[in-house]
């Protein structure tokens, strides 16, 4: 079982890298959101992996943070209906803090944006996940660890994103650039500043 995957980009698209570690071109299958962090051809890159194998196929999927890999486990191995193109194509739409805020606070209608997703499948979502996913705090050592739902209040993150969509942005657009802004301005910038830095 491949966990971590470090080498060359040989190639790179939106949707896959290929990756040469000890001469050994391994395609992997990435979100959108991990391929923004994609270094350029040529330069190494790390990614956290989930393997998939079946009689006829071997498939790796890859993550730029453990969190992002975890939680597509989560997607994948706890919810009926979601398969690994699905779980690729939801964090594609939307990061990991967006979709953690929208489970926890039951947002169907959010999580219904994402494509392959239904009402009924955006309800078994925050059924079966929302005693399991964990707060951006907790360890990334122990993602098995459950909370509270009411642990998992939105935070400025969330609220910045839904400010943006109120503004008229996709889900999607707003998510994009609050994650810039949050990269700029550190995890404990409020909403007020996320969404001054997301439309300068």
């Amino acid at each position: 079982m491949i966990a971590r995957l470090k080498g060359t980009v040989l190639e790179s698209t939106p949707l896959q890298v290929v990756i040469d570690a000890g001469g050994v071109g391994y395609e992997v299958n990435i979100p959108v959101t991990t391929a923004e962090k994609v270094p350029p051809l040529g330069q190494e890159c790390s990614l956290f992996i989930h393997s998939v194998y079946r009689e006829d196929s071997a498939t790796l999927y890859g993550f730029a943070t453990r969190e992002d890999r975890d939680f597509f486990r989560l997607l994948v191995e706890k919810v009926s209906g979601i398969g690994p193109k699905i779980g690729i194509s939801i964090l594609s739409r939307m990061s990991v803090e967006l979709l953690r805020g929208a489970i926890t606070s039951s947002d169907v209608a959010l999580l219904s944006k994402c494509p392959g997703i239904g009402k009924k499948t955006a309800e078994r979502l925050v059924i079966e996940l929302k005693d399991k996913v964990f707060p951006k705090g907790v360890s990334e050592q122990s993602p098995s660890t459950t909370i509270p739902a009411a642990a998992s209040a939105p935070s400025s993150f969330q609220d910045a994103v839904a400010s943006l969509v109120i503004l008229g942005y996709k889900p999607a657009e707003a998510d994009k650039l609050v994650r810039k802004a949050s990269s700029q301005l550190g995890p404990e910038a409020s909403t007020e500043a996320l969404i001054r830095t997301a439309l300068a």
